[in-house]
């Protein structure tokens, strides 16, 4: 089905793992529409209950766009953007499951914006971002400009994007760029384990929270006392809720099964 990533899904997690491992993972279109795709179908799977997204081996990630690719394609910066990584951005953004990053190795470029998209990252000791784009005259895309500045300040922001240098992943987990850094030995156990919590934790609950979330930073307080009432009464209906409450009451551990 796939021929640019490797696809799992095992007991509600689905695993989608980059594949271009001769060019650590650079982004053409095929992998891009691949990734897209992926991610549709696990949102479109009502057993699935998160996603965790990394790449083959142990030195990338995703280097970024493919630029000798985009090259040949002839098309221009701009209809590549909005024609493909918009939309797996987006994607990534707006499916209502928690998507974990597993940050194996560098993540450069686009790639550092694909890391940045998803919900929580966890990243090798080993492991940088960087936007390197300026140090070939571009700006940083595909939603780095939206997530740097809500992830570290403006400031930070600003000095990442002007000057692409690596941020590894101790640096990346101080300033809030990312969730967690451990040593590469641990980062499967790390992961595992969030995957873990995910899995059985209410997945209605953590998707409006997340699709809520997305609309904070440009909604005043209001609009967004309008989405929490909106969104609650909708949870408050859900089956996850009503075990929530009553296990809550019994002081037993609840039993989720993300409806």
């Amino acid at each position: 089905m796939y021929q640019n990533i490797l696809f799992q899904n095992t007991d509600g997690v689905v695993r989608i793992s980059l594949n271009r491992l001769n060019v650590h993972h650079a982004l053409n279109t095929a992998l891009i529409v691949e990734i897209t795709e992926a991610i549709k179908a696990a949102e479109a799977d009502e057993t699935v209950r998160v996603v965790v997204l990394t790449g083959e081996g142990t030195k990338a990630f995703c280097s970024g766009a493919d630029l000798k690719a985009t090259r040949e394609s002839g098309q221009n910066a701009g209809d590549s953007l909005r024609e493909y990584y918009n939309p797996m951005i987006s994607a990534i953004r707006n499916i209502p499951k928690p998507v974990i990053c597993r940050l194996n190795g560098l993540a450069a470029g686009a790639g550092a914006s694909l890391a940045l998209a998803c919900d929580v990252i966890i990243a090798s000791e080993e492991a940088y971002l960087s936007q390197i784009f300026v140090q070939i005259g571009l700006m940083p895309d595909a939603g780095s400009t939206f997530f740097l500045p809500r992830l570290v300040g403006m400031a930070k922001a600003f000095e990442l994007a002007t000057t692409g240098r690596r941020v590894f992943a101790a640096e990346a987990s101080q300033i809030g760029l990312i969730n967690r850094s451990v040593p590469a030995a641990e980062l499967d156990h790390a992961v595992n384990e969030t995957v873990s919590y995910y899995r059985n934790a209410p997945t209605k609950a953590i998707g409006a929270i997340k699709l809520v979330f997305n609309q904070s930073f440009q909604s005043n307080l209001d609009e967004m006392l309008t989405l929490e009432a909106i969104n609650q009464d909708q949870l408050s209906k859900s089956s996850d809720a009503a075990e929530g409450i009553s296990s809550f009451l019994q002081k037993k551990k609840p039993d989720y099964q993300g409806k």
